[in-house]
């Protein structure tokens, strides 16, 4: 399976913004980051809130919030790869299609130092986000890790 976006260079791959299973430590990492990534930086996500999952969380928008998680700046020769990795962990595949879990969509992540750099992130479709909205339980702080 091909990614859904096929950017022309390496060059001008967005890093991602894990705030879940893929974060250091989680088994997700291990399975599909270790050893593809060329950074791994800690960073926020303003205006999303984070919701329990069936074992892993769902960031959802959420203006005056924010979540905690990492940047992942992926290996050289390794970004269309992860990108597609990625995409089918996530059950992404393509923009507005309905049977999508999350969408990947970029966003503005912030350093700890108030630097921005553009990141994909995989937010919960809409469906279940509005679900998460009215019946979900949410994770106090935003951060799966100190959950």
């Amino acid at each position: 399976m091909a990614s859904v976006d096929r950017p022309g260079s390496e060059s001008g791959a967005l890093p991602f913004f894990v705030y879940g299973t893929l974060r250091p430590g989680e088994v997700n990492h291990d399975l599909f980051l270790k050893g593809r990534t060329a950074a791994e930086e800690p960073a926020r996500l303003p205006d999303a809130a984070l919701y329990e999952g069936p074992g892993y969380p769902y960031a959802v928008d959420r203006p005056g919030s924010g979540i905690a998680g990492e940047l992942i700046t992926a290996a050289p020769g390794e970004y269309a790869q992860l990108l597609v990795a990625l995409d089918l962990l996530e059950e992404y595949a393509g923009p507005g299609r309905p049977g999508n879990v999350y969408d990947r969509v970029a966003r503005e992540a912030v350093r700890p130092d108030g630097s921005r750099v553009r990141a994909w992130v995989y937010l919960a479709a809409a469906p279940l986000a509005r679900r998460l909205a009215e019946t979900g339980t949410e994770i106090p702080g935003g951060d799966w890790l100190r959950r």
